[in-house]
């Protein structure tokens, strides 16, 4: 046979089944591992898929008895989103021209006149900061900007140089904080050399009317501002930190002075800057603190400089000369545990569903300024002697300047007893020659003993925005101050708040330094202590308050101690003012060690007493059923005694902007985006909304009816978009000026900070809108919040009287009407409930995380305040926050997707019980919430799964046909060539003789 015969026959036969096989069972069985594997990990990681991609829908139908009744227990004021959004862009505008800070008018140099041709300077002025990075960051795409804000007012803008600023700005970014990811973020203040304006400089005649510089300074979630510039500006000096003016940005100054005979200086930044050389330049005649001012806000400031609007904004903060000075700097940022390697279990399964960094440290901050913050300090500094307040201090708290005069007089004082209230009247007339608002303030002086409690000079107690008053018109405005809100909090001896005999001096100032011309301060005693323990608590606490963290306040000592952080005190402010950790300080404790320990369920569940709730019962009743019906009323027991630790479970690890649905009770699933800027979703931006100034900036309106406008707003925008929630307002203090996401928060001081929280969130609560209260607490600086938490270290005094207490004020003071259906007629009664949802935050109380602490969390919030809502963490991708050690402590949802959480115990008495009570909290939110809108007693639930439930069906069908398919192919043709095999061989005489050719 010749070669080409045996080609020909070899081609001829069959391959053998073992080379069948080989090839086609590894296909087969890839293909099924494959379909495996991705429907395994839809229904592990269901809940982040369900987030991009949509968890379908539950149809609620009432009964033909109660389709008729009034079921729209809240609804909107406006025909259509398009109307709110027209609605909110006008109050955003209003908002900010209230706000905005007249600091500086030299000779009337503003308003500007009419019509005025102005050069505008500096970066912001063609890239402005309009908020910060992160989750608080709103949608700008449309929001006008500082060149529009000046035309729309009637000023003509040079163009030629507005066009090299914008150019340059495109080319050379400002710096940007990257979530949590310092070592890619950047610092770069990004401002355009002074030789970039030498072409455009003969324009300058052109529009010489005035020089409006805009200075700006970003910020951002997940990282703070630096402090050292050395890396990020090639003329920096030594020790120049980001919050301070730049070379390029002095030479600016320097060329508007140079070329202008009017210089406005705009600060677009959300956090204070030093401000002493300009202000105290003469070639400087007129500054504006504006804020970061959301999508119309910059309208307001070319109103202000023409004297549309005349300015009523007050400082928020004390804007002080040198922050290296003040009592923060120094602990501030990143310091770390020597002697402290810490780790978390943590399953395969979240190890691959997260993308959280994790390191072995062990991070902290000490307080150790306690009570002194902000104005505290330089009022209190500056009476002991210890600073000059002139040069210590450029802006007052408080602080602002209008375009007409106002005089006051005190006509009224209503001097309570010590449970009582102190009442002052103040009449404000309008002394000037334009209309304009006035803003009140109250202060109070306790008596200080040294040595004694701490006590600041001054703290504000109460405040009033006047209306729009007149010249020559006056208006009268009455603040009052309960007597028992002057206690301060005794942690060291009575452990408890105690108002100290004495002499009170309560004054009506212009800013914390200013007493009202004309007025003089009244004089409150106190014949002798009054101690507010036991069941003599002050009146607005639900239970006795005492201490709660002494293993946080030992952290501190009165006296030096090895290992101790010294508290800061008037008495001595020389021999006590902060100092950087060293030494001792560096290396943790045994108590200290514990608290970053691992938490551990299984002795918890060993520890417990409890029974083991029931589960799975049968039950008629769904969640609309409890309605308006207290948090205590037995029908609670029976709806939560028919749900399964699933239902549970699937719910509080799944909280991610939501709180999923359960069917078997009724319980729709709820949205709640961020932020406090109005709302923002990285996940459906369809629910971004109008971008509203900066919490920053609300608070320099010091006016609360704004508040509660912005909350109203808020809450209409949510019954257009099927809103319920909304993670917001926060209250975190401006403990200082380089915390990264102080322009989500309002102040350093807590009243002003409380009052505005309550106001806003009181106006969404109109609409149904439960506000989730942020970040609780003492979440106040951003470096080092996720490395497995940063333990913050403070006085209990300290944690009290200043970081809990705006969202004390929030907790006892918000209050939502709930209308419910009262009977099987339909008819519509009314109850209230008051704040329902808090977040919990990253950082440690101690060395105990935020959202695991049960004193912070259940001691604190429900015990003494009456909290009866939910509780949420931050968002939880980190192993430290351990979730059967939040629902333990009191925070009940989790801010993840599934599987990037998951609970060690499911299944102790326990483990049930705190999943059952957390669920209470949330069901109950939920319940008195717009979430319930449409639904009566008696309503059927139907459940339509997503559309890519159903490709992902269709798709695993259509495999598994293909897979069974191809494995009857595969074992068809198997035994058919076995078959063959077997038969006899055709005899080789037979076989036709093969030709070599033709």
């Amino acid at each position: 046979m010749n070669a080409r015969a045996k080609n020909a026959d070899r081609a001829k036969r069959p391959m053998s089944n073992k080379k069948y096989l080989s090839i086609w069972v590894p296909v087969l069985a890839l293909v099924t591992a494959i379909a495996v594997v991705a429907n395994v990990a839809l229904v592990v990681a269901g809940g982040w898929v369900a987030s991009q991609l949509g968890s379908g829908t539950y149809e609620f139908t009432n009964a033909e008895e109660s389709a008729d009744w009034d079921t729209d227990y809240y609804s909107a004021d406006f025909d259509s989103i398009d109307d709110v959004d027209a609605a909110a862009k006008e109050l955003v505008e209003e908002i900010s021209g209230a706000g905005v800070v007249l600091a500086k008018n030299e000779g009337a140099a503003l308003p500007l006149a009419a019509g005025a041709s102005v050069t505008m300077l500096g970066r912001a002025a063609a890239d402005p900061v309009f908020g910060g990075s992160g989750s608080g960051s709103v949608d700008t795409n449309s929001a006008v900007n500082a060149r529009q804000g000046l035309e729309n007012a009637g000023f003509t803008v040079n163009d030629a140089v507005y066009g090299a600023i914008e150019a340059y700005a495109a080319e050379n970014p400002r710096g940007f904080i990257e979530m949590d990811r310092p070592d890619i973020s950047t610092y770069f203040i990004g401002e355009m050399p002074v030789d970039g304006y030498e072409a455009q400089s003969a324009s300058f005649a052109d529009y010489g009317d005035a020089a409006v510089v805009y200075i700006g300074r970003p910020g951002g979630e997940g990282g703070d501002l630096t402090r050292d510039m050395s890396d990020w500006d090639d003329n920096a000096e030594p020790g120049q930190h980001q919050l301070e003016l730049n070379k390029d940005e002095k030479d600016l100054v320097e060329l508007a002075k140079a070329n202008f005979d009017t210089v406005v200086i705009v600060v677009n930044s959300s956090t204070t800057i030093e401000m002493g050389s300009l202000q105290a330049d003469t070639g400087v005649d007129a500054i504006l603190l504006a804020g970061s001012p959301g999508a119309t806000g910059l309208n307001a400031v070319g109103r202000i400089l023409s004297g549309d609007i005349n300015p009523s904004g007050r400082t928020a903060d004390l804007w002080a000369a040198d922050f290296t000075a003040d009592p923060t700097f120094q602990n501030f940022g990143g310091y770390l545990y020597d002697n402290l390697s810490v780790s978390y279990p943590v399953s395969a399964v979240e190890t691959a569903t997260s993308n959280a960094t994790v390191t072995d440290e062990a991070p902290f901050v000490n307080y150790a300024e306690g009570i002194y913050v902000g104005y505290r300090y330089y009022e209190t500094a500056a009476a002991e002697g210890f600073l000059d307040y002139d040069e210590a201090v450029v802006y007052p708290f408080g602080y602002g300047l209008s375009y007409t005069d106002f005089t006051w007089a005190v006509t009224d004082t209503q001097a309570g007893a010590v449970d009582g209230t102190i009442a002052v009247t103040v009449e404000v007339t309008n002394a000037g020659a334009v209309a304009g608002k006035d803003v009140v303030e109250l202060y109070y002086t306790a008596p200080y003993t040294p040595g004694g409690i701490e006590k600041s000079e001054v703290v504000l107690g109460d405040f009033a925005k006047t209306g729009v008053i007149e010249p020559g018109a006056s208006e009268s405005v009455t603040l009052e101050l309960p007597v028992e809100d002057m206690a301060s909090y005794d942690h060291l001896g009575e452990q408890a708040y105690v108002l100290e005999a004495g002499d009170y001096a309560i004054s009506v100032r212009t800013d914390s330094h200013t007493v009202a011309a004309g007025t003089e301060p009244i004089t409150y005693t106190v014949d002798s202590d009054v101690v507010y323990s036991g069941e003599n608590h002050r009146s607005t606490d639900l239970a006795e308050v005492t201490n709660q963290f002494d293993d946080v306040s030992a952290q501190f000592s009165t006296e030096p101690e090895d290992g101790k952080v010294l508290s800061m005190s008037r008495a001595d402010f020389a021999g006590t003012f902060p100092t950087a950790p060293t030494g001792d300080q560096l290396v943790a404790s045994d108590a200290v060690a514990e608290g970053f320990a691992a938490w551990d369920y299984d002795a918890a569940a060993d520890a417990f007493e409890g029974d083991m709730p029931t589960t799975g019962a049968s039950t008629e009743l769904s969640l609309i059923d409890l309605r308006g019906l207290p948090k205590d009323d037995p029908q609670w027991d029976e709806l939560l005694d028919s749900l399964s630790v699933g239902d549970m479970t699937d719910m509080l690890l799944n909280g991610a902007y939501q709180t999923a649905a359960i069917g078997s009770i009724g319980k729709p699933q709820t949205t709640e985006p961020d932020g406090p800027a109005g709302f923002s979703s990285f996940i459906n931006s369809s629910i971004n909304g109008v971008a509203y100034p900066s919490e920053f900036l609300i608070a320099q309106t010091w006016d609360v009816d704004l508040g509660r406008a912005m909350g109203q707003m808020l809450g209409n925008e949510a019954m257009f978009k099927d809103i319920n929630g909304w993670y917001a307002p926060a209250a975190n203090l401006h403990r200082s000026p380089f915390a990264g996401r102080n322009f989500e928060y309002y102040s350093e001081d807590p009243f002003l900070s409380g009052l505005m929280m309550t106001s806003v969130a009181n106006g969404a609560a109109e609409k149904g809108v439960y506000t989730t209260l942020k970040h609780f607490a003492l979440n106040d600086q951003e470096t080092n919040r996720v490395n497995n938490g940063i333990a913050t270290w403070a006085t209990e005094q300290t944690i009290r009287e200043l970081y809990l207490k705006p969202f004390e004020m929030a907790v006892k003071n918000i209050s939502m009407e709930v209308p419910y259906l009262a009977d099987d007629e339909g008819t519509i009664e009314t109850t209230t409930v008051g704040s329902t949802a808090v977040m919990s935050s990253f950082n440690r109380i101690g060395a105990t995380w935020a959202g695991g602490s049960e004193a912070l969390m259940t001691d604190v919030l429900r015990g003494e305040w009456g909290f009866e809502g939910f509780a949420i963490s931050d968002f939880n991708l980190y192993p430290y926050m351990n979730p059967n050690q939040g629902i333990s402590a009191g925070t009940d949802l989790t801010l993840t997707f599934q599987p990037s959480k998951s609970f060690g115990d499911t299944s102790s008495a326990k483990a049930v019980t705190d999943i059952r009570n957390a669920t209470h909290h949330i069901l109950f939110a939920v319940a008195n919430s717009n979430a319930m809108n449409g639904l009566a007693p008696g309503a059927t639930v139907s459940y339509t799964p997503p559309t890519w439930v159903y490709i992902q069906i269709g798709a695993s069908i259509l495999v598994g046909l293909l897979v069974v398919a191809g494995a009857l192919m595969v074992t068809r043709r198997v035994l058919r060539h076995r078959k063959a095999a077997a038969q006899p061989a055709t005899p080789a005489g037979d076989a036709e003789p093969v030709s070599a050719g033709h």
